[in-house]
This record gives C-alpha cells, sequence and structure tokens, in this order.
C-alpha cells in the first residue's frame, strides 16, 4: 500500500498549517517554508498557486496521494449537492480520520498505522484498511487481542489536537467508536477552503 511517508514537520512548514502536534512548537521558531529559498522574496501568489497549496494542504491533512485525492473529488463531484462539501464528507468518513476524531490516535498519520495494524474490528471483521468509509450505523471495536497492549491500556492518557464530533460516539473504556450520523461540514478541519481545491480541478 503507497503511502507519504517524508517528514511531517517539513509538511506542515510548507503547508502553514500544523498536521501533527509535535509541529506547532517548531513552526512557531520556523515559521518560513523549508529549503534554502524559504525566506527569499516573495510575490503576491497567483490564483493558481492559492488553489494547489489549498488542495496540497487538505490532501496531506487527511494524508492521501495525489491520485486518490483526484479521484475523490471526481466521486464527490458526481454525488447531489456541494462537491466541496462531498469532498469534507467523504475524507472525515474514512477509517483513519474517524479513529483520530474519536481520540483514539494523536495524530491521523498515527491513526492509519493503527488501523494498518490491523487492530480494530469494524462490523464483527477484522479491518486493515484506511480509507474505508464508514457508514451511519456502523460499529467499530478494538480487537480484543489488541485490547492487552499498553497502547490501549493508556488510551485516556492520548493528548490529541481534535476536538470532539458529534456524528460518533466513542467509549474508552469499552474501546468501541459507534457512527451516528454523517459528518458536518463545520466540524470538518478548520481553515480549509474546499472552494478553492473544486476551482482547481475545474481548470
Amino acid at each position: 500500500m503507497a503511502k507519504d511517508i517524508s517528514p511531517i514537520v517539513k509538511q506542515s512548514r510548507r503547508e502553514g498549517y500544523a498536521l501533527h502536534p509535535k509541529a506547532h512548537k517548531i513552526m512557531a521558531r520556523k515559521s518560513a517554508v523549508p529549503g534554502q529559498h524559504g525566506r527569499g522574496r516573495q510575490g503576491k501568489p497567483s490564483t493558481y498557486a492559492i488553489q494547489l497549496r489549498e488542495k496540497q494542504k487538505v490532501r496531506r491533512i487527511y494524508g492521501l496521494l495525489e491520485k486518490q485525492f483526484a479521484n475523490l473529488v471526481k466521486e464527490a463531484s458526481r454525488k447531489e449537492g456541494s462537491t466541496g462539501e462531498n469532498l469534507l464528507v467523504f475524507l472525515e468518513q474514512r477509517l483513519d480520520n474517524v479513529v483520530y476524531r474519536a481520540g483514539f490516535a494523536v495524530s491521523r498519520r498515527a491513526a492509519r498505522q493503527l488501523v494498518s495494524h490491523g487492530h480494530f474490528i469494524l462490523n464483527d471483521r477484522r479491518v486493515d484498511i484506511p480509507s474505508i468509509r464508514l457508514k451511519v450505523g456502523d460499529k467499530l471495536v478494538v480487537r480484543p487481542k489488541a485490547k492487552g497492549n499498553e497502547y490501549f491500556k493508556n488510551i485516556d492518557g492520548i493528548d490529541g489536537q481534535t476536538a470532539p464530533v458529534s456524528w460518533l460516539k466513542a467509549d474508552p473504556k469499552k474501546l468501541t467508536i459507534d457512527i451516528t450520523s454523517l459528518p458536518k461540514r463545520e466540524e470538518a478541519e478548520v481553515g480549509i477552503d474546499e472552494q478553492l481545491i473544486v476551482e482547481y480541478y475545474s481548470r
């Protein structure tokens, strides 16, 4: 399974957005984009550059590769309603994002690793594919074998950067996650302008 393993802090500085808790402190000291020309003269960015950066930022927030992201945008455009909002709902429904949103991981990258290692059961079946899209009524539980892992024994001590969302119900004691409704646009990641992404792919 292909994945982006480039340094998360470097990505965060490039996008001007903390993609991981550890990026906050470093970005406070190093605000410029990485590279020897990071502090060089920069004129006003073009419309295309703004759209590109927003697309790259959101793609990296949710941890998708370029082809995955482009395919998701196409699917969102075919669905009734706003393409941008449909895209964000699709991204929020991803299994790795749900694990992160439930507070079971400090970041989406960490959540993706937990899923890939097969620590979860979805509707009575073991899953290890982070991109699976969860539906209303789905139930996610930590595998009995994994419950003895020190990580899950100390799940209450995880200090993530996500706020609780209304569309899922997580129980850190029973190690369960229930999807109670569809994700809401206003509860998606803050600071996203999805219309710029739609315009980028509409060129």
